[in-house]
């Protein structure tokens, strides 16, 4: 089991989501994060005085998924979140070493 985390642009998440649903997909967790890395922000201009924005805007997403589908579902989350624009995000995977279900008590991939 692999767990996908992915930093993408906010106005991106629709797109990766329903991505994400056709390959089957089932649930995710979305946190809104903020941070940068190669664009080192940019400066914005409010009631006539310029600031820096240091840290933008992003959207963490998570996902725990079968080794069989994580190729595909990082296909889905790369296809659907590009813009061939800088910023576009990172793709994290990690292992996963156990996976158990709160309700049922249900593990590993039964617990997907």
């Amino acid at each position: 089991m692999k767990l996908i985390t992915a930093v993408i642009k906010p106005f991106k998440l629709d797109e990766v989501r329903e991505a994400l649903s056709e390959i089957g997909v089932q649930g995710l967790t979305v946190t809104e994060v903020k941070g940068f890395g190669r664009q080192k922000g940019h400066t914005e201009l409010y009631r006539g005085a310029e600031y820096v924005v240091d840290f933008l805007p992003k959207v963490k997403l998570e996902v725990a998924v079968d080794d069989d589908v994580c190729e595909r579902a990082v296909e889905a989350i790369e296809n659907a979140g590009k813009t061939g624009k800088i910023g576009d995000g990172k793709i994290f995977i990690s292992d996963l070493s156990e996976v158990i279900r709160i309700r049922t008590g249900e593990t590993g991939k039964e617990a997907l």
